[in-house]
């Protein structure tokens, strides 16, 4: 149902929703559900008990050892021997004799970065002591023959989360840093990170809400999501905005923007100055962005046709109206670079030329390794997962939040664990990690059909796999011109499978590889001269012929964006005010959905 007209513009959709709040801590935490991971989520335990489905697991590495102990064995045996050199290399630190240490942080392992770990020799040790049995614990279902490989996964993924959590920096007698700091404030530091402990601790659940970001340092409206603009057009399932021009004249194309639907929308409309929104207007872009709505049960039968068709469709017809034109530049951001990609081919399908270029930013349009989250998604655990979700009508988004931590649990969990309770720390104020923090569900037949169909089923990448809206599609008769920009450490939408969109599109592909990450790699602001990013001459097959071609260059690649969009822009005419063309305003930027809180029901 639309809401577009003038009657509806001035009728309140949700009684109670302000248009200007801060951002508190997320609701759905409450006492109706049971922390612990699940599938893209924490589920209550009377929901699912096992979604790592460990037991199964646990009884097939046992079956396979009991057939042939060797691995087990040689796990002790390598275990024995690095203990052995290790008493030998402790004796020597303590006799000042310089000795090679028996194992290393890896080069990206953060935690052990206080000099004190190699200055003191009895820390020395034990960091030492603690990797080798991190290690032995973790690479011991890799090692056992005949385990299939989702088991190995499995339990590997297991065990890190055990031995992250059982790291010596994770406890203040053993993390030199947090005593250093108690000593240098009298204390003051332990005080305050145990206070900050039980204000962040769920009596009633036990659950610990690490925060990540303080949730009054930004207000959405006003120090975040400013960019000025309005809400042109809104349905069940979202509001389009359109940003009032920077520039006297504008590029006649206009861009649509499709944040994923399991976020808030101003990831891409950040604090000024490191908003993707305010650097495309000044740059003389016309720009509209959805900004979906946080469904609660009510929405639970809206599935992925409903998302194409009353997301980037209804927004193609609402821009047209708005400003007449009906070719558009359209971007998709993670999953909403997967709606794109969908709707480029349904859009194909029937005839339909109206996107005149399209740009996915860290998206999968082919799932055949989808990295560590995979860990949590095969066929035999769908039911279950199906089964809660529809229970409660949606999955939550913080349950997908905290699953995503979980895959990187020492950056995402475990440093901000230490920073807030061991050196008394108050979280940061970042704007990305503030919107990190405020999440959004996923209806339940929308998310159901989306990981059956897209991450266990990978029918997007076939020829006629899926069927939208009555039409059969096909990615790889998609040829409308694309820019595919990729994180190269990005753990949520890995490189070399989004390398694979250049082999499945017919139409001309520009492949960009940024540096960083799944957010920091795609929110790179020219100003900030940070990271790089790489680009090549062509796209060959495989990624790693790509990536020994590449040339690397400094700085945001969005200023090379730009240069590839200019060709598509279609001339310039004079700038659009929102609400002057042929949709009337309905309110001011942000709007009100991205208000909206997590339900409680």
């Amino acid at each position: 149902m639309n809401h577009d007209s003038a009657e509806a513009a001035r009728a309140p959709r949700e009684p109670g929703v302000t248009s200007r709040r801060p951002i508190g801590r997320n609701p759905d935490t409450g006492s109706r559900q049971a922390p612990g991971a699940g599938p893209f989520g924490a589920f209550g335990a009377d929901r699912f008990l096992d979604p790592l489905r460990l037991n199964d697991a646990t009884w097939r590495l046992g079956s396979r050892l009991a057939a042939d102990p060797s691995p087990l064995a040689d796990t002790w045996l390598d275990l024995a021997e690095s203990w052995g050199k290790l008493w030998a290399y402790g004796a020597a630190r303590m006799a000042c004799v310089d000795v090679e240490p028996v194992a290393r942080p890896d080069g990206n392992d953060r935690r052990f970065r206080d000099p004190a770990w190699d200055d003191v020799p009895w820390l020395d040790v034990l960091k030492q002591a603690y990797l080798i049995n991190a290690r032995a614990c973790t690479s011991l279902p890799a090692q056992v023959a005949g385990l299939d490989a989702p088991s190995q996964d499995r339990l590997g993924f297991a065990a890190r989360q055990v031995t992250d959590a059982l790291a010596p920096t994770n406890f203040l007698p053993t993390n030199p840093e947090a005593i250093r700091t108690a000593v240098e404030s009298g204390g003051a530091s332990t005080v305050n990170g145990i206070r900050q402990f039980l204000r962040d601790l769920d009596p009633v659940t036990g659950r610990l809400d690490v925060r990540m970001c303080a949730p009054d340092a930004f207000v959405v409206g006003e120090s975040i999501a400013t960019t000025p603009g309005k809400v042109v057009f809104r349905n069940d399932l979202m509001q389009l905005l359109q940003y009032a021009p920077a520039t006297r004249r504008v590029r006649r194309r206009p861009m649509l923007l499709i944040p994923p639907w399991m976020n808030k929308f101003y990831v891409m409309d950040l604090r000024p100055g490191n908003s993707m929104v305010e650097w495309l207007v000044g740059r003389g872009h016309t720009v509209f962005i959805i900004s979906w709505v946080n469904p609660d049960s009510s929405l639970a039968g809206k599935g992925f046709d409903d998302y194409m068709l009353e997301g980037p469709l209804a927004a193609l017809a609402a821009i047209e109206r708005a400003t007449g034109e009906r070719e558009v530049n359209a971007v998709g951001y993670c999953l909403g670079g997967i709606l794109l990609s969908a709707l480029s081919a349904w859009l194909r399908a029937r005839g339909d030329t109206r996107l005149a270029s399209t740009t996915y930013l860290a998206t999968m349009v082919d799932f055949s390794d989808v990295g560590a989250v995979g860990v949590f998604i095969d066929e035999e655990g769908l039911p279950a997962l199906e089964s809660a979700i529809s229970a409660q009508g949606y999955l939550s988004g913080q349950q997908v939040a905290d699953t995503w931590r979980a895959v990187r649990a020492n950056d995402l969990v475990w440093s901000f664990y230490v920073d807030s309770y061991l050196l008394g720390k108050e979280p940061p104020a970042l704007d990305l990690l503030f919107w990190n923090s405020d999440p959004t569900n996923m209806p339940a037949a929308m998310h159901t059909f989306f990981m059956r169909n897209m991450y266990v089923g990978n029918r997007l990448r076939e020829p006629g796999g899926l069927t939208l809206a009555g039409e059969a599609i096909d990615v790889t008769r998609i040829t409308t011109p694309s820019y595919v920009l990729s994180a190269a450490e990005d753990h949520i939408a890995p490189w070399k499978t989004t390398y694979e969109t250049t082999q499945l599109f017919a139409g001309p592909v520009e492949f960009v590889l940024g540096a960083s990450g799944h957010i920091a790699g795609v929110v790179n602001p020219p100003t900030r001269h940070k990271y790089g990013y790489r680009t090549g001459s062509g796209t060959p097959a495989s990624p790693e012929a790509w990536l020994a071609a590449a040339h690397e260059h400094e700085g945001s690649w969005w200023p090379h964006w730009d240069r590839w969009l200019e060709p598509f822009g279609g001339g310039e005419v004079p700038a659009r005010v929102p609400g002057d063309g042929g949709l009337p305003a309905i309110e001011d930027a942000p709007g009100s959905y991205v208000m909206r809180p997590m339900p409680r029901d």
